[in-house]
């Protein structure tokens, strides 16, 4: 007798092969949903603020939901401007200083490792004068291919600059309507859902979404945290602009090695501006090798990784493996994600240990 499939079944493919070619689409449409992907977070976020504001009071007025979405993404770009506005004083004081303390830096790296080198039969200038000069032939040798290629990056890169100032733009806007329209959003989203299983779709959302609390009181502990440590390590190594510096790398943490980078290429920066010698390099080489051994392998797994249930290593391979998969976007969506996936798993689990499959001996 030939095998044949129900009507049920039949439907049931259907739609797991339209979910599987919406997802398909999505990944292909990646560029140009990250501004909604990062509206969304920021929803998700923002959106219980805004409840707490619509339920507020004002001479026994409510505010209306689009003065409280309003309200609120204001004072979200006011506290992305007062992180720039840290960030100005640190680049107007070092970037003057460092055309002036170049030189000097090549200079000395020169009058360390030419010896060196030269002990390896490697004869080359170190020093301002030298790089001068190797850049002089590098240019008179390639001038063609280097303008080529200088032409070539400055229409990617001004299409991709264009791409970036749209996608910022856009987002707030994408933002707005969202928290404006979020609680109809989700029910609209409630009613995609095959009735049998709205009552088990609504517990496991309800249990990522306390997970995924968890996970944000963890990370601003972590970000607490490391703006004290960065701030405290880089005054005792007596930097001047320590405070500004520490608060950036601590703060910016919620974006995977941006706020590390960030904040490690400022401090580099302020060593060669303030400090003789490699001792300042040398303090700003312990201060943020400590700093990333700390974050990564105490901070991160105990305050974020144990707040969502995850082991420590699952913590790491989640951010190595979103990455490698989605990019940026990845990084920065990877322990939330890994929270649903580690509910999911669970349930499924469950199910597995209550099915006959498994009971059967």
């Amino acid at each position: 007798m030939p095998f044949s499939f129900t009507s049920e079944q039949k439907q049931s493919m259907l739609w797991l092969a339209l979910a599987f070619a919406l997802l398909l689409l999505l990944s292909l449409l990646g560029p140009v949903l990250m501004p909604f992907i990062v509206a969304s977070i920021l929803a998700y976020v923002l959106n219980p603020w805004v409840d707490k504001l619509c339920a507020l009071r004002v001479r026994r007025f409510y505010i209306p939901r689009s003065v409280a979405a309003t309200l609120v993404i204001v004072v979200l770009i006011a506290a992305v401007l007062a992180m720039i506005l840290i960030m100005t004083p640190i680049l107007q004081k070092e970037i003057p200083q460092l055309q002036d303390q170049i030189p000097r830096f090549f200079d000395k790296l020169d009058t360390t490792l030419a010896p060196m080198l030269s002990e390896f039969g490697i004869k080359v200038r170190l020093d301002s004068a030298g790089i001068k000069t190797l850049l002089s032939e590098q240019m008179a040798s390639s001038g063609d291919v280097i303008g080529k290629a200088v032409l070539s990056s400055i229409r990617v890169g001004g299409t991709a600059l264009l791409g970036m100032v749209a996608n910022l733009l856009l987002i707030p806007i994408v933002l707005f309507y969202l928290l404006l329209d979020w609680h109809s959003l989700i029910h609209r989203l409630g009613n995609f859902i095959p009735r049998r299983w709205v009552r088990g779709t609504a517990s496991g959302v309800a249990e990522v979404d306390d997970i995924l609390a968890q996970y944000l009181r963890g990370q601003i502990l972590v970000m607490i945290v490391l703006a004290v440590y960065y701030s405290v390590a880089l005054s005792i190594a007596r930097f001047e602009l320590a405070l500004p510096v520490g608060i950036i790398t601590g703060f910016l943490v919620f974006i995977p090695y941006l706020g590390y980078g960030l904040g490690l290429v400022l401090a580099l920066i302020g060593a060669i501006l303030q400090f003789d010698g490699f001792s300042g390099l040398l303090s700003v080489a312990i201060i943020y090798g400590i700093g990333q051994l700390l974050e990564s392998f105490y901070l991160t797994p105990r305050l974020v990784g144990e707040r969502i249930g995850l082991h420590p290593l699952t913590v790491i391979f989640a951010l190595m493996a979103f990455g490698q998969l989605f990019g940026f976007i990845g990084i920065l969506i990877a322990l939330p994600a890994s929270a649903i996936v580690s509910v999911a798993v669970k349930h499924l689990r469950a199910s597995y240990l209550n099915s006959p499959f498994y009971r059967q001996s």
